[in-house]
């Protein structure tokens, strides 16, 4: 069982958050919405710039590191609900200086956000989640010399709404990350900017989870889908099969139905085993007042993985201001530098930080 220490390093509500070097120290930050936290204590708050708060929602449901302009320093990529729009921030590079805002599409209400390197070139594209419009994805127009811009290339490859659900799984196992959404899945063509991107309804994963991850989860060979339910009580594995004909099949299994609003997750090796563990917890109030469960305490878990089993261990759990849920956005990474990595976890319910310390005494070797 590993340790966690938890850090409360915040009353501020936003749902999402990154870790990066910020202000060119060479130490990782910080950021969730309106501000960003000076490594490596994170104890020194520096406001970015000012969020629109819609009831008890931010229009920041995203908050992904990317060298838009091509200056040498991480800017911020965000979007949201409100907003309809997908924007970035630049980073000004001194601290304390303003952040600005810059629209990259008025793409619609947008879930959260998620990326992918979809050419190898080593940037990632940008893929919103917006339920209403068609899934489309954003390059970034780089120079000769590699840099960024400040301007993106819209690609659209879905053609009614995408629904509430993303992930990238090489569903046909064919090499090519496809995108999966909560109708069906989309292949990837040989060439994703260019070839038409072929729609599969072969499921319906409800409000799903941001991400869906596949795995395999019972080591036959197939990559099976692992899905939270965003906006509902439960979590569940998707195990792909075939059918006589040959056809594709999905058979629905539940991991883990006590708790509601899984909104995030995240596959990683926590305990440094070789093998990853699966990550997530309970959006607080993900719907405000309006979800099954909205009210119920709030969990941070992670589940070891194996032979199709799935082994709940928590992380936190309590009412809200005691305990700390997964937000919409959450990060890990070793910001302490034992190896073990570390959680960071946003939303309604306050910033946390969980330094994992490892396995307890007992448990290592």
């Amino acid at each position: 069982m590993l340790q966690f220490r938890k850090r409360h390093l915040s009353e501020e509500k936003y749902e999402a958050c990154a870790v990066f070097d910020v202000n060119g120290d060479g130490v990782p930050d910080i950021v969730s919405g309106a501000y960003w936290y000076e490594g490596p204590d994170f104890a020194k708050k520096h406001f970015i710039c000012d969020v629109l708060a819609i009831s008890d929602y931010h229009d920041d449901f995203s908050d992904y590191p990317m060298d838009v302009d091509g200056d040498g320093r991480l800017d911020i990529v965000t979007g949201a609900w409100w907003g309809e729009t997908l924007r970035w921030r630049r980073n000004p590079g001194e601290t304390g200086a303003a952040w600005e805002t810059f629209d990259i599409d008025r793409c619609g209400s947008i879930e959260t956000i998620r990326y992918l390197d979809i050419d190898g070139c080593g940037v990632p594209e940008i893929f919103p989640n917006t339920p209403g419009a068609p899934q489309a994805f954003y390059k970034l127009v780089r120079d000769e010399a590699g840099r960024g811009t400040g301007t993106f290339e819209k690609y659209v490859i879905g053609e009614g709404p995408s629904g509430h659900g993303l992930g990238f799984v090489d569903v046909n196992g064919d090499g090519r990350a496809d995108v999966v959404l909560s109708g069906g899945w989309l292949e990837q063509p040989a060439d994703p900017f260019g070839g038409p991107w072929t729609f599969h309804p072969e499921f319906d994963l409800g409000s799903a989870s941001v991400p869906v991850l596949g795995h395999d989860v019972n080591g036959d060979g197939l990559v099976d889908l692992i899905v939270g339910q965003a906006h509902d009580y439960g979590l569940h594995w998707y195990e792909q099969g075939r059918s006589a004909d040959g056809s594709r099949t999905w058979t629905k299994h539940a991991i883990d139905m006590s708790g509601s609003q899984f909104h995030d997750l995240r596959l990683v090796d926590l305990d440094l085993d070789g093998e990853p563990e699966l990550v997530t917890g309970k959006r607080y109030r993900a719907h405000n007042d309006g979800d099954p469960g909205a009210f119920d305490d709030i969990g941070l878990y992670y589940y070891k993985l194996g032979g199709g089993r799935f082994e709940k261990r928590v992380i936190d759990y309590g009412p809200a201001g005691e305990a700390s849920g997964a937000g919409i956005y959450f990060w890990v990474q070793d910001l302490s530098g034992n190896g073990y990595p570390d959680i960071v976890a946003p939303g309604k319910d306050g910033l946390y930080l969980f330094e994992n310390l490892g396995p307890s005494e007992g448990e290592r070797s």
